[in-house]
């Protein structure tokens, strides 16, 4: 009689799943480490900041597992300790001001009122933890790895959502690969989402944003893109269809004197306002330690050059803090005796930020947006902003011979017969920044822009040649063939089918010639005049 099959059943003390008593062995294997992978993210989540580029996890064979029963806590332990050394390093050292400072919850993310004011859409989702699949689009420094830092902190205190980060400009399609593993054993175990950041997103190119697609569509995972780039041009337009876009704008200058005053309290800096007696409230101390003082006017002059951008604020107001306090420590500073305080003015953030910082990228959006409204202004015949915008595109960064070549286009474009010399002056300056380049073209550049600006403006032309476009694209049928007087006739056989014959040669005649030079189909068509629909 055959024996009967061993069909005892068995609870896991890991993931509490029955198995056959034959298989609890091998999925012990498997789901300790797989726990113990899990136990290792949580605990450098809470160690490393979240926007640092994630850890390398060392992979774990079975073979070299060996029993699920010899891994312990002390091993896993001092497996994240050693394939996180730098990053856990770093957290211990000192941080950017602008690390410091960022806000776990959303009583402190300000500036961004638009999407996350109170009753706003957005605002809402992120408190109930009901995340979707979103693009966080706007300028370097206005809180969009802030604002997944928040969703962060909010997906911790949340037991059924996990938060993982990687950065775009380190991760590889592996790595992506990886966490949408984890991603399917955590739901499929444990029930729980994961909510992926990819910072800087624009960075992978189009097969590589493509591996997020399935996942996104089944939920496996909800995806959080940040990136500087409009995602109209920088997104598979399917990862597109899938995510909400959050545009978040530059900060305001009073946005960020609350970020910078928020920042100086956090450091035991006070503030001294320009209505108060400067010298008056600098208080003696008995502390061996000198108390640090900051002008309002200095910090509102932070809050001006740093153009919106949080990161450089913060990072400014922490160089000049510390060059202050270092210079006293050194004694390159006089202290008083009876007041022991260091006071920070508006020169010195100024020599940390020396001038502003101008946003500008030569192959993003910034790019195609200066040069529109440089177009713009000239065609407007505002030549005060056209030199405007000239200065920010060259100060920026950018080729002057792309602006030049722009102008070349503007003269024939905008200008066209109402100043022909507009084009002759148009390549001249071409021409001239070709020859000698930046910074001494920059002033032949400016004189064309104001030459094109106040020159009269005519688009006959380009209206005219549009209209040619036009008539091609809708004709019906095959195109009307060149008629035979205006055919070329090199040969004999040509001129025996009539090629040329019956041509008038115009300078043989005193008077106008009246002759056809469109064919039969085109008689009457005037192309400064003509409209498609006719």
């Amino acid at each position: 009689m055959a024996q009967e099959r061993n069909t005892d059943i068995v609870k896991c003390p890991v993931c509490l799943w029955d198995f056959e008593a034959t298989i609890i062995n091998s999925h012990l294997d498997s789901c300790l480490q797989q726990s113990e992978l899990n136990d290792q993210i949580q605990e450098t989540d809470r160690n490393i900041d979240d926007t640092a580029p994630p850890c390398k996890k060392t992979r774990i064979s079975s073979t070299e597992a060996g029993s699920a029963f010899e891994l312990n806590n002390a091993n896993s332990k001092k497996l994240a300790l050693e394939t996180c050394a730098p990053e856990a390093k770093e957290s211990r050292g000192g941080k950017p001001l602008a690390e410091k400072m960022r806000p776990n919850t959303l009583e402190y993310y300000f500036g961004q009122n638009k999407v996350l004011g109170e009753n706003t859409m957005l605002r809402s989702l992120v408190e109930t933890h009901d995340i979707p699949s979103l693009l966080l689009w706007g300028p370097p420094g206005c809180g969009k790895t802030t604002l997944a830092h928040i969703i962060a902190s909010n997906s911790k205190n949340s037991s059924n959502s996990r938060f993982v980060a990687l950065s775009a400009t380190s991760a590889s399609t592996s790595d992506v690969r990886e966490v949408i593993k984890q991603s399917q054993n955590e739901l499929r175990l444990f029930k729980r989402k994961t909510i992926l950041f990819i910072d800087e997103i624009h960075r992978f190119n189009k097969s590589q944003q493509d591996t997020f697609l399935p996942h996104v569509e089944c939920g496996t995972i909800t995806l959080i893109g940040a990136t500087t780039e409009n995602p109209s041009f920088q997104v598979n337009a399917a990862l597109l269809s899938r995510c909400s876009v959050i545009v978040l704008e530059k900060l305001s200058v009073e946005a960020m004197e609350t970020i910078l005053i928020r920042a100086v309290h956090s450091l035991g800096i006070r503030v001294l306002g320009e209505e108060e007696d400067v010298v008056g409230s600098l208080d003696s101390s008995s502390s061996s330690e000198p108390q640090v003082y900051i002008e309002q006017k200095a910090v509102r002059t932070i809050a001006h050059l740093c153009d919106g951008d949080a990161r450089t604020g913060l990072n400014g107001l922490q160089l000049a803090v510390q060059t202050r306090i270092n210079a006293a420590k050194l004694g390159h500073l006089k202290l008083e005796k009876t007041s022991q305080t260091i006071l920070i003015e508006e020169d010195h953030v100024k020599e940390g930020l020396q001038r502003s910082h101008i946003l500008y990228d030569k192959a993003g959006e910034e790019h195609y947006n200066c040069i529109s409204a440089l177009h713009k202004s000239m065609r407007g015949s505002d030549e005060n902003a056209s030199l405007y915008w000239l200065g920010r595109m060259l100060e920026g960064g950018e080729d002057p011979l792309y602006v030049a070549r722009r102008l070349v286009r503007f003269a024939s474009e905008d200008v066209g017969m109402a100043d022909p010399m507009a084009l002759t002056q148009a390549v001249s300056a071409f021409q001239a920044s070709h020859f000698i380049g930046m910074p001494e073209c920059e002033v032949i550049l400016a004189q064309c822009v104001v030459y094109l600006a106040r020159a009269p403006k005519s688009v006959d032309v380009y209206k005219a040649y549009d209209n040619v476009k036009a008539c091609l694209r809708t004709h019906k049928g095959p195109l009307p063939s060149v008629p035979l007087h205006l055919r070329n006739a090199p040969t004999k056989l040509m001129k025996d089918l009539g090629y040329a014959k019956g041509y008038k040669y115009n300078p043989a005649f005193s008077e106008p010639v009246e002759q056809d030079y469109l064919p039969e189909e085109l008689k009457g068509i005037h192309f400064f005049t003509y409209a498609a629909n006719n």
